[in-house]
């Protein structure tokens, strides 16, 4: 790619994709990720997700390197490569399938890992050494799953129980209605920027809308004099053939002849034109 293309292809994934998100100060998409993905670890494999958890390993231990580098940090690049084909393809909910196909793929190797170092080096070390058939049954694996349903729902789980939090804490502490309005206005400015961001990446596309509009509109008024081309020559075709019904067969065959002879000689034009 040329510095441009990739510049866009950076900015395809940071706004378009959501990934800008994950690099805030306050880190809170990143937060809301590593719950999501133990809560996928937790409905969907249990036995596992019960294992780290009785190892106190949650998620931001090994996944945050994972979803903040899309797995280039420890990964093969063959691996990442692919990885970002299919992000590109189907978005942010990539991260999350490649991580559960990842653990689970291993699940059976984990489980005997009996203590937090060993589970920790592992996941580290270990996991992501893969050769190319575990490469292939992950990639298979990612386009079979569909999780869209559930990381929504769990998001949304997330910020109920934060907000749960909240109210708890506030009626505990008795805090300051100064502090409370803090917190709120915090907040706001989280979601001014969010909609800032949504609102920029409408602005480009619209603009991309109107650039790839004028295109057509162009197009269209090429098309529509290539078309009046094409009539005018079939109508002098119409008339030719017409001409050529009138002339007289013997007369149109001199014609042909002098033209073809014209045709030959050009140098001869202008003395056979001089001629009476």
């Amino acid at each position: 790619m040329s510095e441009e293309q990739a510049f866009e292809m950076l900015k395809f994934l940071m706004y378009d994709c959501g990934f800008r998100k994950q690099y805030r100060s306050d880190m809170m998409s990143l937060q809301i990720e590593m719950y999501q993905l133990s809560r996928l670890l937790h409905d969907y494999h249990r036995d596992l997700y019960n294992h780290l958890e009785e190892n106190e390993i949650n998620p931001s231990l090994y996944a945050a390197p994972w979803f903040l580098t899309l797995f280039a940090s420890q990964f093969p690049l063959g691996f990442v490569a692919r990885v970002f084909d299919i992000i590109f393809l189907q978005g942010t909910e990539v991260i999350f399938k490649v991580a559960l196909s990842l653990l689970s793929s291993q699940e059976a190797l984990i489980m005997e890992c009996e203590n937090f170092e060993n589970i920790v080096e592992f996941l580290k070390t270990t996991l992501p050494d893969m050769n190319t058939s575990e490469m292939e049954k992950i990639i298979t694996q990612v386009f079979e799953m569909d999780i869209s349903k559930q990381l929504h729902a769990y998001e949304v789980e997330y910020h109920m129980l934060q907000d749960e939090l909240q109210e708890s804490s506030c009626a505990c502490e008795d805090s300051e209605p100064l502090e409370k309005l803090e917190r709120e206005n915090s907040q706001l400015k989280r979601q001014n920027m969010d909609l800032l961001e949504k609102l920029q990446v409408l602005h480009a596309k619209i603009q991309a809308f109107e650039s790839n509009l004028e295109n057509l509109l162009n197009r269209e008024t090429k098309m529509k004099t290539l078309i009046r081309t094409l009539e005018q020559k079939m109508a002098y075709q119409k008339t030719v053939e017409h001409i050529q019904k009138l002339v007289p067969a013997d007369a149109l065959a001199s014609c042909e002849v002098l033209l073809r002879d014209l045709n030959c000689n050009p140098n001869n034009k202008a003395k056979s034109g001089n001629k009476p």
